[in-house]
């Protein structure tokens, strides 16, 4: 039984990255693309995203200004997911929904990018920060799930991947956030 689920596992995540492998990759060169030239500006990576994803915006922000594979200069990224004082007391005196709006509000800069992450494609905080952030000039990228729904429709740039199985959606970001690191660190040398 437990040999068989991780076999299964396994050949699930697999399939779900070939699935991945067989569509139009321009939305991830695209969205790295928007990076690379924001960076080169001085501007900043403004990436968010709630439970899972607020760990790879975590994740992403320290590959850009630590390192991913290659040593090059820190590049400016920003998780909005690591100020509990800034995401309680936005929480508390506006509502969860305003929690990134608000710091794309006073940390954003037109040219910025605020790249937001979402399995499901319904997260509301991260519809709100990308509105916001398209309202002021920032560049705005999308990572989701399933179909895509109000989070990739409230980007410029939407990258999907196309499951309702929230751990190989997890899985398969993870994977594309890597991608997007590598192509903006190569383009660094």
């Amino acid at each position: 039984m437990t040999d068989e689920v991780v076999r299964s596992t396994l050949s699930d995540a697999i399939a779900l990255h070939e699935r991945m492998k067989a569509t139009d990759v321009k939305p991830i060169t695209d969205a790295a693309a928007a990076i690379f030239e924001t960076m080169t500006r001085g501007g900043t990576l403004l990436i968010f995203g709630n439970g899972g994803s607020a760990a790879d915006a975590q994740h992403v922000a320290a590959e850009f200004v630590g390192r991913f594979q290659r040593e090059r200069r820190a590049l400016a990224a920003m998780a909005l997911t690591t100020d509990t004082s800034v995401l309680t007391a936005i929480g508390n005196d506006y509502a969860f929904d305003r929690v990134f709006a608000r710091q794309v509000e006073g940390l954003g800069k037109r040219g910025d990018v605020a790249f937001g992450i979402s399995t499901s494609g319904r997260s509301p905080n991260v519809v709100a920060a990308l509105e916001t952030a398209r309202a002021r000039g920032l560049q705005t990228i999308a990572l989701t799930g399933r179909d895509g729904g109000a989070v990739g429709r409230a980007a410029s740039i939407h990258i999907n991947v196309p499951s309702d199985a929230t751990a190989r959606v997890q899985e398969v970001h993870r994977t594309v956030l890597h991608i997007i690191c590598d192509i903006v660190e190569r383009a660094f040398e």
